[in-house]
């Protein structure tokens, strides 16, 4: 073999080899202890929420299908990796095939970015909301907010595409042991022995340019709800819009601070073994609070679980309730 076949070989692993949170089996058994309730609690949450808006007429508004869509997201992107990880936590060494590690980066990053444009289109929403209650239902269409969740699927698919592409094509002959819970960029950029830097760039750019451009649209968005409340003489009609507006700021600050921590830093400045903590709580923790953080505060979600309750214990209650969501 010449000296530039040599140089020009990618290195590919049949599998990697995950080093998980800790090697301690102590700990290991104790993480799945605490994780595997909010694994729990987060598809049931979430998937209960979908379930809700879809089968309670009164939640058939355009708050409630981005609120739905989110909820979808969280529990698609969480069981991306929280099986897995739950599973190799009993394990004596986890490994995962080089095909499945593409695979797990791809559908993570995906929705990942799709749930930051989503949350910037759902603050667009609630300016629509609050600036104008009465044209609510005709400015928000049903086209406008396909249009939205469309564009938001395809920000997380170009964003995938490109990471997932570009950290691939790299060749891994430092090592097979990938210092994390699951196939994230940043450790899988550790053991590569190519030039990163191009991968770093892409990184910084894409990641950069879809939180700033949401994080622009929501306090864009949030401005002009200041000034819409502040111009309201109704005290009911300014708590109801603290009440929503409050929720989606709350998801928005945990999702947003533990991204821009997680990829908005130069290399030099990633501690892996710190970071694996801030990658639980964005992968696993935020996707079980955000159901919480969205209906404890939201008088119509505590309603329709009360009717969806009353249909399931009392027939009779339930049949009143369809008949006058219908009138």
């Amino acid at each position: 073999m010449t000296p530039e076949n040599v140089t020009w070989a990618r290195v590919v692993p049949a599998e990697f080899i995950l080093l998980g949170i800790t090697d301690r089996w102590d700990l290991r058994l104790t993480l799945f202890l605490i994780f595997l309730p909010i694994y729990l609690v987060n598809l049931l949450g979430n998937v209960g929420m979908v379930l809700l808006i879809c089968v309670d007429a009164r939640l058939h508004t355009p708050m409630y299908f981005f609120l739905a869509n989110l909820s979808l997201l969280d529990a698609c992107y969480s069981s991306a990796i929280g099986p897995k990880m739950l599973a190799d936590l009993l394990l004596p060494q986890a490994t995962i095939p080089y095909a499945a590690c593409a695979l797990q980066m791809f559908v993570f990053a995906g929705l990942a970015d799709a749930e930051c444009c989503l949350l910037a289109a759902m603050a667009y929403d609630r300016y629509v909301a609050i600036r104008n209650p009465l044209l609510y239902a005709t400015a928000m269409s049903p086209r406008l907010c396909l249009t939205l969740l469309g564009a938001s699927g395809l920000g997380g698919a170009v964003s995938a595409v490109v990471h997932t592409t570009f950290t691939f094509r790299l060749s891994f002959c430092r090592s097979r042991e990938v210092n994390s819970f699951f196939c994230d960029i940043p450790p899988l950029l550790a053991i590569s022995c190519d030039d990163t830097s191009l991968n770093e760039l892409l990184l910084f750019a894409i990641c950069g340019f879809i939180q700033t451009a949401t994080v622009l649209a929501i306090v864009v968005s949030y401005g002009c709800i200041a000034g819409a409340v502040i111009r309201m003489r109704s005290a009911a009609g300014r708590r109801r819009a603290a009440s929503t507006c409050g929720s989606h700021l709350t998801a928005v600050a945990m999702l947003y601070g533990t991204l821009i921590f997680m990829y908005l830093r130069p290399s030099s400045s990633y501690a892996l073994d710190t970071d694996k903590m801030a990658s639980v709580f964005y992968t696993l923790v935020i996707p079980a609070l955000n159901p919480l953080i969205y209906s404890l505060r939201n008088q119509e979600v505590k309603g329709a679980l009360g009717r969806s309750w009353r249909r399931l214990c009392c027939p009779t209650g339930g049949a009143r309730d369809r008949a006058e969501g219908a009138v």
